[in-house]
């Protein structure tokens, strides 16, 4: 929060300084790269500039800790795919096509620098160790409430309720 002139605080955000509803539908049409005609319209020769730009030092070093780290290769491909069209290189029908070719180009990249325990797609995430992380954190709660009791008394838990309204005078305390 900051302090007004008169030391009086005032939000951070001012939920009145935003978009009307309709507002975009009276901008100036072509002020996004995916409104204008795409780059590629090819899926082939578009494939073959993604094979040049994956296989530069830089982007074969950055998609290696990706999946080395454990991100799915879906997910890689998915988001150079969204970009790609976000930044107007292609439409979204060029972009479904290229899908499965780019993942099948991150994993042989993948496959080739021998990147153990490679996965594929989404679904190869497990979370075997989330739920056993929950079961051994709910196992101590247990464990902890048994042996000190609640972890703090019934009366502290909740404040009590206020009554009467927003401009009702304050109640005595006893």
């Amino acid at each position: 929060m900051k302090l007004t002139s008169d030391n009086t605080a005032s939000p951070e955000v001012d939920p009145f300084n935003a978009p009307i509803p309709g507002q975009s539908l009276t901008d100036e049409p072509g002020n996004y790269p995916w409104e204008h005609p795409p780059k590629h319209d090819d899926p082939e020769k578009l494939l073959d500039v993604l094979w040049d730009t994956l296989t530069q030092k830089e982007a074969v070093e950055e998609i290696l800790v990706m999946l080395d780290a454990g991100v799915p290769v879906e997910a890689i491909a998915r988001v150079l795919v969204f970009t790609g069209f976000a930044e107007g290189e292609y439409n979204p029908d060029v972009g479904f096509m290229i899908v499965e070719p780019l993942m099948e180009m991150i994993t042989a990249i993948g496959i080739k620098a021998g990147i153990k325990n490679l996965k594929i797609t989404l679904k190869d995430i497990s979370n075997k160790k989330f739920k056993k992380t929950m079961a051994q954190l709910k196992v101590a709660n247990k464990e902890t409430e048994n042996n000190n009791g609640p972890m703090m008394p019934a009366e502290e838990a909740l404040p009590s309720p206020a009554l009467g309204g927003l401009l009702s005078k304050p109640q005595e305390s006893e």
